[in-house]
């Protein structure tokens, strides 16, 4: 019975790092708290033998740091060329909207979004289109930079586990 519980936690835990990794690129999904949660319930079921606090400790400040670069990447981008609100928004919403449709939508959700938030605004359509670039591009920045976190975060993980 104790092999079961062994298997399922360890199921349990993969398909969150896996949903997790997934999420990094998919903004619907919360990557980087799903990633340490199935870490985090590696180390709990083995009684922090393991993987301690101190590995813990990085990848929840990692987990922090990528949702911190997850809410500001895009934003700066778009307030670097002078951004109203309503683009912000607009980018927000093309992003949630976007992400139905598959990885075209991830890619023009956002633009389409600061540009109509920014055209709703009552700027300029070239206004609005430089914030639209912007604002993708910050947001493109914003996902690598996440990328590198999970693969640190995921690195940090598998070095605990082997050390």
């Amino acid at each position: 019975m104790a092999d079961l519980y062994l298997t399922l936690i360890w199921l349990i835990a993969i398909v969150s790092i896996v949903v997790g990794v997934l999420g990094t690129i998919i903004p619907a999904l919360p990557g980087t708290p799903m990633i340490f949660a199935g870490m985090f319930l590696i180390a709990w079921w083995q009684d922090f033998a393991i993987i301690g606090i101190l590995p813990l400790v990085i990848l929840a400040v990692l987990t922090a740091l990528a949702i911190v670069v997850d809410f500001v990447a895009s934003a700066l981008g778009a307030r670097r060329v002078g951004a109203s609100n309503w683009a912000i928004v607009g980018a927000t919403l093309g992003s949630i909207i976007g992400m139905f449709f598959f990885i075209p939508g991830l890619i023009i959700g956002p633009f389409v979004g600061a540009v109509a938030g920014e055209l709703f605004a009552q700027s300029t359509v070239q206004q609005a289109t430089r914030v639209g670039i912007a604002t993708w591009i910050g947001l493109l920045i914003g996902t690598a930079l996440k990328v590198a976190i999970v693969a640190a975060m995921i690195g940090i993980f598998i070095s605990a586990l082997l050390v």
